[in-house]
């Protein structure tokens, strides 16, 4: 399966659980590990994180770029208490945008580098890639909390 198909099937299964009911949500894939509701806002803060960094390499690249600690983010941010709409739109727009950057750029600058803080040199494509391989490994998590 190509990028563009990866990120329209997971763009589509993914959007479906926004509208899961409140017992749903609260489920979790393995003791002490975020439920469905957590999950799903990570998916939208990730990917808000991703298609920014997507934009800076197409425009600017060969800069560092810092990684986000998720842990914080969830805490400090009140995943629990987050309003599941508002992370359900900002994950659509996001990822509409990245597919339509995907399909003008994959190719044309996919080798454009930059500096990840912690995982050293990346590129255009590697960033591309790890938002629809991020995307797919938690609808895995939401599959498994769901049919527990």
């Amino acid at each position: 399966m190509n990028l563009l198909q990866k990120l329209a099937e997971t763009k589509a299964e993914t959007i479906g659980f926004f509208e899961l009911s409140d017992g749903l949500l609260f489920k979790t894939y393995a003791p002490g590990k975020w439920n469905v509701k957590e999950l799903l806002v990570h998916i939208a803060d990730a990917e808000t994180v991703l298609h920014e960094r997507i934009k800076r390499i197409i425009a600017e690249p060969r800069q560092v770029l810092w990684a986000f600690q998720q842990e914080l983010w969830s805490q400090q941010l009140d995943y629990i208490g987050y309003p599941l709409e508002l992370s359900g739109a900002l994950y659509l727009a996001n990822r509409n945008d990245i597919i339509y950057l995907a399909e003008l750029y994959y190719e044309k600058y996919g080798v454009r580098e930059f500096v990840h803080n912690e995982t050293g040199i990346r590129t255009l494509k590697n960033e591309f890639d790890k938002v629809a391989n991020h995307n797919e490994h938690h609808l895995q998590q939401i599959k498994i909390a769901l049919n527990s």
